[in-house]
């Protein structure tokens, strides 16, 4: 499976941005995906995760209450609603689709977009 994420930019504190990871190639909707970020010299970290059906969801406590992951599996497309950005926000953002139907986790991705830029200036 191929992931192409979009929707990343520059805005200022106390903004929002849209993201959105096309799927193509050989998707399948029973496992989950997510969102995960890396800022520099830091290590990937877990942002968001959203279970095969949209069920279950799952997020990191910086960003709880702030954004809002969403799928639409009959367009194979994941988004991520980022509202009242913070200047830490800043990172590249990486859509994943994981092993598991569940949950996701940086330990069972199965495969990783390719990232969005988001720079939030203060």
């Amino acid at each position: 499976v191929q992931l192409q994420a979009s929707g990343g930019g520059l805005v200022q504190a106390g903004g929002s941005l849209r993201l959105s990871c096309a799927a193509s190639g050989r998707t399948n909707s029973n496992n989950a995906m997510g969102w995960f970020r890396q800022a520099p010299g830091k290590e990937r970290e877990f942002v968001a995760s959203i279970s095969w059906n949209g069920g279950r969801t799952s997020y990191a406590d910086s960003v709880k209450g702030r954004f809002t992951i969403s799928r639409d599996n009959a367009n194979n497309r994941l988004s991520l609603q980022m509202n009242s950005l913070q200047p830490e926000d800043t990172a590249i953002y990486y859509c994943a689709v994981g092993l598991y139907s569940a949950g996701i986790a940086r330990e069972n991705v199965r495969s990783w977009g390719q990232g969005t830029q988001v720079t939030v200036s203060s």
